[in-house]
């Protein structure tokens, strides 16, 4: 008797259906985080302590990612019960229709504190989306890949971080050349009554697009045999707990240092740089099209390094690629003053050394967690670990960083350090933790209950 072999996801499609997902829901994200710094806090709360609406600003910022480990939950059960196509999808709409939404809300002027209430509601939903969205595009790359190339594979979903970055911050530039201020501490009225409303309604067609790639996937051979031999597991999170805590905890402080250094160098870095050098809370001075600039700058290399990454992760092996970036990174904290004290070249090279690194972290990423489960806990259990570390990593270090900016007196001193002791428990961690570099991805599973 013959068997009909699984259709095949073309490896074209494979990369381009991880790569879109990823790019438009960190588009959204970065279009919120530059609303967040620029626009939030003049629009969505009252007059009066600028540094007090920043804070509340970042404090929504970081509400989503309280979200993100429920959306891990929620469509990692999807995920591991009904497939990775129709659950990407669902992830994909969630959080189009959010940032749509964003994009039309009235302000504190017109409705009081209704404005941030609705933020907050919306900015859970984009937190709820990219619970799923990542771990699903991680997935869909690394369960369709090569044999010995699924790290480099892993590094497509990973690229749409620095993507989804220039697409946004470029279209937040492009509107403020055509929406001028006279004020470089702030945008001007044009921009502040309907220009910054623009790139969270451009996300529609974004999402298009991403629905219409993603549709035409079919589900991965992996997924399939487990549910041909009946070896999904009934409850994927209670399992997951039960029989991979020990994965769940690695997975978690693996991403700590990586979800850290991604936010100090996107979030905090664009409040930083665009601090007058005479404020009470002085920063570099830069003015918003200047500096976002020289951060594009960086993260072109921040993209570049995320597509290296891959590829030493395969030859070299996950954990021994990890362990010398995570030093690199304890080192970079702690070089934060030297370096921006050097003028316009120190601040280049703070940026360019901080995404490089940063790709080279994120990168591998991509396959090493969803490495540490087994298939039919694979969509659940590499969703947790990656967004439950966003609270550790990343809804704090924004808020947590103009703490120490503040307590250092405008110095970034104790944020460079801050960023390196995050890094010594990612390395703590890749020190406890398996290779899994030969990990077979499309191995049936044991039954599970």
């Amino acid at each position: 008797m013959s068997t009909v072999a699984a259709p095949a996801n073309p490896r074209a499609r494979v990369v381009f259906a991880s790569l879109i997902g990823t790019t438009i829901e960190f588009y959204d994200f970065y279009v919120y985080a530059t609303a967040a710094v620029l626009v939030f806090p003049h629009l969505f709360f009252p007059a009066g302590d600028e540094t007090a609406a920043l804070l509340s600003s970042f404090a929504i910022f970081g509400a989503a990612m309280v979200a993100r480990p429920i959306g891990a939950v929620f469509f990692g059960h999807l995920g591991d019960r009904r497939g990775r196509k129709v659950t990407l999808v669902g992830a994909l709409l969630t959080m189009g229709i959010a940032t749509f939404l964003i994009g039309v809300l009235p302000t504190y002027a017109l409705v009081g504190w209704l404005a941030p209430l609705l933020l907050v509601v919306l900015r859970l939903a984009q937190g709820f989306a990219l619970g799923g969205e990542w771990s699903g595009a991680a997935l869909v790359a690394t369960e369709n890949a090569p044999a010995g190339k699924r790290a480099w594979y892993g590094t497509f979903p990973q690229l749409g971080a620095p993507i989804g970055f220039i697409i946004a911050n470029g279209l937040f530039l492009v509107i403020a050349a055509v929406l001028p201020s006279d004020d470089p501490s702030r945008p001007s009225d044009a921009f502040l009554e309907w220009g910054w409303r623009i790139p969270f309604l451009f996300s529609a067609i974004m999402v298009a697009v991403g629905l219409w790639v993603r549709l035409r996937l079919v589900e991965s051979a992996a997924f399939t045999k487990a549910a041909s031999a009946g070896r999904l597991a009934k409850v994927p999170l209670a399992t997951v707990f039960r029989t991979h805590w020990r994965q769940l905890i690695l997975g978690t402080f693996y991403m700590l240092a990586t979800y850290v250094l991604f936010y100090l160098m996107t979030t905090f870095s664009l409040s930083y740089g665009r601090a007058a050098v005479d404020a009470p809370v002085p920063g570099l001075g830069y003015d918003y099209t200047t500096f976002v600039l020289l951060m594009i700058l960086g993260v072109v290399f921040f993209g570049v390094f995320t597509l290296v990454s891959g590829p030493l992760a395969d030859r070299f092996g996950r954990r021994p690629t990890l362990i010398v970036v995570t030093l690199g990174i304890i080192a970079f904290g702690l070089v934060w003053v030297p370096l921006l004290a050097a003028g316009t070249l120190g601040v280049v090279a703070w940026l360019i050394l901080g995404f490089t690194l940063m790709g080279f972290t994120f990168g591998p990423m991509g396959a090493l967690l969803p490495e540490l489960f087994p298939t039919a806990l694979r969509y659940t259990g590499s969703g947790i670990s990656y967004n439950v570390s966003s609270i550790l990593g990343a809804a704090f270090a924004p808020f947590i960083a103009v703490w120490l900016w503040q307590s250092g007196g405008g110095s970034p001193f104790w944020v460079g350090v801050y960023l390196s002791v995050m890094a010594t428990l990612t390395l703590v961690a890749l020190l406890v933790g398996r290779e899994t570099k030969d990990v077979a991805l499309d191995d049936i599973p044991e039954a599970l209950p």
